[in-house]
Parts: structure tokens; C-alpha cells; sequence
């Protein structure tokens, strides 16, 4: 997996950089988005960007490769995955919770109609 999903020397390296740190800022800017009622396409460009700091995370602290599309790719992939999953998350939460009388949780990561 080493060359094709992360280059560092270490698997440790890429969880650490990219799912707790990065997939953590992406939950939580999921989670924002939701808050503040913003469109799903406001969180994906969020995300965008968020993916250029986790690259230059890894080039700083590991001299990770700074300009490399294929981990460019496959650090977004999975921070737009974290991140719409809080996004989710947090709207279930808010349809159910501020409008009671219409929506129920049919699951943690969606609602449907009372009715």
C-alpha cells in the first residue's frame, strides 16, 4: 500500500497526519457547515482546501511530496468522507431536534416524516 496510498516510510505517519488530524478538522468543519445551515457544495470546497493543509502537513513534518495529485486524491477522498458523514450527522440531528412534530431519525445519519 506503501507508493499507492501514502508515501511515508510508516502507516503510523498517514493515520496519524491524515485520519486523526486531518479527519478530525474535516468532522468538525462538517459539522460547522451543518451548524450554520450551509449547502452540501460550501462543505466539499471547505474540504478542497482542507486537503492542500493535510499535503502540506505531511510535506512539513514528514517531507511528504507537497505537489503530488495521486495523494492529493487520496487524502480529499477521505476527508469529503469524514467530513460528509459529520455533515450528516449533524443535520439528522438538528431536523429532528428543531423540527420534532415533522421528522424522526430512521438512522444517526438521516431522518424521515413523522407522517
Amino acid at each position: 500500500m506503501q507508493g499507492i496510498i501514502y508515501e511515508e516510510a510508516s502507516i503510523w505517519q498517514f493515520f496519524f497526519v491524515t485520519l486523526l488530524l486531518g479527519g478530525w478538522a474535516a468532522w468538525m468543519t462538517g459539522r460547522a457547515c451543518a451548524d450554520t445551515w450551509r449547502p452540501m457544495p460550501t462543505l466539499i470546497f471547505f474540504l478542497l482546501l482542507l486537503g492542500i493543509a493535510v499535503r502540506f502537513i505531511h510535506h512539513a513534518l514528514f517531507e511528504g511530496t507537497m505537489f503530488s495529485l495521486q495523494f492529493y486524491i487520496v487524502d480529499t477522498i477521505i476527508l469529503i468522507v469524514l467530513g460528509v458523514l459529520g455533515f450528516r450527522y449533524t443535520r439528522t440531528n438538528q431536523m429532528t431536534r428543531q423540527y420534532g412534530w415533522l421528522y424522526e431519525k430512521a438512522s444517526p445519519l438521516s431522518w424521515r416524516s413523522k407522517g
